[in-house]
């Protein structure tokens, strides 16, 4: 990694949780090194790391260092057959980034999993998970107009790839072989590629007669999965560690799972706080903080009856019909989110998704 990206990935002990946060958005990466005034690394940051310390009650202004990991794996950069041994390491944990140290324990490099082993190894080697994943395809996708005149949104390009064959990239990392797709704009668009492309994984689809609305089509699925699955809008990317997430759903014995990430709403204007016709103060261009939905949900299949026979229904019907029956919880990350679907949002993660590779 040259120098220029390794200044992106590191903070300061004093910064704030909520700037950590905010710098693993803009930057797209999944990790922060800490180092001191001097850049030695005293200790490493993950969204793992924020999700948990926030669950346990950790504040937005608190400082980096409260949270931060310093049990965590480095190589002097002099070490005997230094790629060797970074391979060994990856193989043997879940350690996915390895710094490279001078003799001030500044980082001069940082070796990726892909660096040794490439983005296909990576793949081969997560556990394999039996879980569907169900990928909604049958927008018309309105919002990416004008790509979408001539294209179904789920094959508008990603870098050199199709968005879907993406996604299905990001949810077989985790180990998940099995996609099954619901279709209706442009479909013979979408079945000829998956058709025509050999990918190590099954793919699988459903055709709407009709535009069933965003969850109408999961009815036409409820024979066909006996199991937890997940639910994922085509565009939306997310680059987290799935099978996490599922056993985190199990583990909160829920019917439905969101998952969402946080998020920073930047209003351009003086806000105007009053109490009838009187001002109390004037907030200037504030900042509010919130947890949005990424279009990604983990399902258990009897949430699939709440969904009418017939005519469409949307997916935040089915979410208020679920909550006011079981249980419904929130897994919220704190980057690895890229929304594709809005045409300034795709040209942004475009920019995130290569940066991050």
């Amino acid at each position: 990694m040259d120098s220029a990206s390794i200044a992106l990935v590191l903070v300061s002990p004093e910064r704030t949780v909520k700037e950590a946060i905010l710098q693993l958005n803009e930057t797209g990466k999944r990790i922060l090194f800490v180092v001191s005034r001097e850049n030695a690394l005293v200790g490493v940051v993950t969204d793992g790391d924020i999700r948990r310390s926030i669950v346990s009650g950790v504040q937005f202004a608190d400082p980096v260092s409260r949270i931060m990991n310093t049990s965590y794996i480095s190589l002097h950069h002099d070490e005997p057959m230094l790629r060797e041994r970074c391979r060994r390491i990856m193989v043997e944990t879940t350690v996915e980034h390895i710094p490279i140290l001078d003799n001030s324990r500044r980082i001069i490099d940082i070796i990726r999993w892909t660096d040794v082993f490439g983005e296909e190894y990576r793949t081969r080697t997560a556990t394999p998970n039996p879980n569907v994943v169900v990928i909604m395809a049958g927008g018309r996708g309105t919002r990416l107009d004008p790509f979408t005149r001539i294209f179904p949104k789920p094959l508008i390009p990603v870098g050199n790839k199709p968005a879907i064959e993406v996604i299905m990239e990001k949810y077989h990392a985790s180990g998940f072989s099995r996609f099954m797709y619901t279709l209706n704009y442009r479909k013979e668009y979408i079945i000829s590629f998956l058709r025509e492309n050999t990918f190590p994984y099954s793919c699988e689809w459903v055709e709407e007669c009709e535009f069933l609305g965003s969850a109408g089509s999961l009815r036409l699925l409820r024979d066909r999965i006996d199991d937890t699955f997940f639910v994922t809008n085509c565009d939306t990317i997310l680059d987290i560690e799935f099978s996490e997430v599922l056993r985190w759903h199990k583990s909160q014995q829920a019917a439905m799972t969101i998952i969402g990430c946080y998020n920073e709403i930047k209003i351009p204007f003086g806000v105007l706080e009053t109490s009838e016709d009187t001002l109390i103060r004037m907030h200037e261009k504030p900042v509010h903080g919130c947890v949005v939905n990424t279009g990604v949900y983990l399902m258990e299949p009897r949430v699939l009856a709440y969904i009418p026979e017939e005519g469409p229904f949307a997916m935040n019907q089915l979410i208020d019909a679920a909550t006011a029956r079981e249980k419904v919880c929130v897994h919220t990350v704190y980057s690895g989110w890229h929304d594709i679907g809005q045409l300034e949002q795709y040209r942004l993660a475009i920019d995130r998704l290569s940066a991050s590779t």
